[in-house]
């Protein structure tokens, strides 16, 4: 099997409800997400896939979806202050933990094509979550 792995950097804002620690204050991360693509042959080019095209699929998505964003839950009390003061918020119906934001961003990049086989998202530069799906899951 081969493997390339796409670095891409962003930042964001969240916070967790139901959670006794500080992290249930709204606060911000910079943050890098490592997407990796996998297949068992290279392509006409030598290549998994070429780093621009996941960099087109997944910066766009990510720069456009949540980049600079308040990843908030569906039902956070602070999603309509923000919205009517014109600050943007991207809305998930679960806690928006970084375990959850890398399985976002794996489910975008599958969505779109590429192979991708696993997403890790460091929220800080010594703290991650990785999503990848179990091997029945992967094939349903």
């Amino acid at each position: 099997m081969y493997s390339v792995v796409k670095r891409v950097d962003f930042c964001y804002g969240h916070r967790l409800l139901d959670y006794e620690g500080v992290c249930k204050h709204p606060h911000g991360h910079n943050a890098v997400a490592e997407i990796e693509i996998r297949t068992a042959a290279l392509d006409q080019r030598s290549m998994v896939c070429d780093f621009s095209d996941v960099k087109r699929l997944v910066k766009s998505w990510i720069d456009r979806e949540i980049d600079h964003k308040m990843i908030l839950r569906s039902d956070d009390p602070l999603v309509n202050p923000l919205r009517e003061l014109g600050e943007p918020v991207f809305l998930v119906e679960s806690n928006p933990t970084v375990e959850r934001i890398a399985r976002l961003i794996y489910e975008h990049v599958q969505q779109s094509g590429l192979p991708v086989v696993r997403v890790k998202v460091w929220e800080t530069p010594t703290s991650s979550a990785t999503y990848e799906p179990d091997a029945s899951s992967a094939k349903a």
